[in-house]
């Protein structure tokens, strides 16, 4: 169970590193990065960062030893963002939950036929409830 502190901190290092690589980060290997979540260390010496890279594997590898290299400066920003005794050292590794779901679906839609996903689809919109889900 992690302490209120750390989640606070999980979140502003969050919200920081975001906005940094949106905003600062300069680095052309670094394009396509959404930072899923960050898990802090309970002795707050560690984070690790969860990032969702778009593209091929190895424009996952380069944009990850991109986020890599810039960590220093971001530990930096980190620093002035919260007041901790030590600065996280930030390690990057890749998130592929929403990748899995992508290829999920695509898995789905082929084996699926058509008209069973257009029914399943307009059985549950608000349009058209159904009579066993009013039920309920």
């Amino acid at each position: 169970m992690t302490s209120r502190r750390v989640q606070k901190s999980a979140e502003a290092i969050r919200e920081v590193v975001s906005m940094a690589i949106l905003a600062d980060l300069k680095d052309p290997r670094i394009e396509g990065v959404t930072v899923t979540y960050v898990e802090v260390s309970p002795d707050m010496r560690n984070a690790k960062v969860h990032v969702s890279i778009m593209g091929d594997e190895t424009a996952q590898r380069l944009c990850l030893k991109g986020l890599q290299s810039s960590a220093g400066y971001l530990q930096q920003k980190i620093s002035r963002r919260i007041d901790t005794r030590y600065t996280p050292r930030i390690k990057f590794e890749i998130d592929m939950g929403v990748k899995n779901s992508i290829a999920i679906a695509r898995m789905l839609n082929d084996v699926l036929p058509e008209e069973e996903l257009a029914a399943d689809h307009d059985s549950h919109s608000p349009e058209n409830p159904k009579t066993s889900d009013l039920e309920q």
